[in-house]
């Protein structure tokens, strides 16, 4: 015990050593596995006791063990190998069917480093597109993690956690109606502070919307108008899109824009926009997700309480 909290046992594996028993269960279940089924039986696979699988995070709001399958799960789903077609379902993907079958016995230590820190391990990358040898720091994660302060390592964990949110939300977005990322966008758009009330923000998307989505009114009489188009694109949005969006703004006589998209926009996009900066802001999916999750829509917030001693206090001693 210390300050009243269990401490977790030896035998729980990291969230790294539950990612390949993890693959390896959900490869003997082509069609999805529940994942309160996946939990019990990588923990039997791993040979968790019920004393370890009792151990709760420090909140008390979920098991241990629970939290780190979770996030070995999110690298599987980071790499492509895996995903959550329906709600409490994972199931892998074609290519995580294959990389399971190409490692039955586990990972070598290179491809146990680009699952277990896919953003260090893309930061790493060359311009060529072929990863260099790991240095010696590099590989050492747990060492060079204990040179970190305890305010780094919780920055670290915080800007991890927003990544693996902001691909949970795209992937989301990209399964929901049309109509719902419309109105989502306009939702978010209000949080950011357009529109006096919610109701001064419309959404107005369908068959001849002329490449509007939605329209801000920015005072009551709806003097002046802000137009949205929101759309869910499968590649990054070329040149010619935001030149129609562009086109339907000159269209209504209208003098704002705001392009929302889950993907993202080509050099030769942005730099239109950049020409017409007065008339268009584009917004890609990064963007979107890091407003959403910054402004709360979508997302829910738990808040940390870290002590900090009051010097001022101690100086009237």
């Amino acid at each position: 015990m210390r300050g009243g909290v269990t401490l977790a046992p030896m035998a729980i594996p990291s969230f790294r050593g539950f990612i390949h028993p993890l693959l390896r269960y959900l490869s003997e279940h082509p069609d999805g596995a529940r994942i309160v089924d996946a939990y019990e039986a990588v923990a039997d696979r791993v040979g968790l006791t019920p004393e370890d699988r009792a151990v709760l995070l420090p909140s008390g709001i979920q098991p241990l063990f629970h939290n780190r399958m979770g996030w070995a799960h999110d690298r599987l789903k980071r790499a492509g190998l895996s995903d959550s077609p329906r709600r409490g379902v994972w199931q892998l993907t074609p290519a995580g069917r294959t990389f399971a079958a190409n490692h039955p016995n586990g990972f070598s230590e290179d491809e146990q480093y680009k699952l277990s820190y896919p953003a260090r391990a893309a930061a790493r990358m060359s311009k060529e597109g072929q990863p260099p040898q790991p240095t010696a720091a590099q590989t050492a994660v747990g060492p060079t993690q204990d040179l970190a302060s305890p305010v780094e390592r919780i920055d670290r964990a915080v800007e991890e956690i927003n990544e693996s949110v902001s691909d949970e939300l795209l992937a989301l977005i990209g399964r929901s109606p049309p109509v719902f990322f419309e109105n989502l966008v306009l939702d978010l758009l209000h949080k950011l502070g357009y529109g006096t009330s919610r109701a001064d923000l419309q959404r107005v998307g369908g068959t001849g919307d002329g490449g509007i989505d939605g329209i801000i009114s920015l005072d009551r009489l709806g003097l002046e108008k802000v137009y949205v188009q929101a759309k869910r694109w499968q590649g990054v949005v070329g040149r010619p899109a935001v030149q129609g969006f562009f086109g339907a703004l000159a269209g209504r006589r209208a003098k704002k824009g705001v392009f929302i998209t889950t993907s993202g926009f080509t050099r030769d996009a942005s730099e239109f926009a950049e020409q017409v900066s007065d008339s268009i802001v584009l917004v890609d999916g990064d963007r979107l997700t890091a407003l959403m999750i910054e402004h709360g829509v979508g997302v829910s917030h738990r808040a940390l309480k870290l002590a900090q001693v009051d010097g001022d206090y101690f100086e009237e001693a």
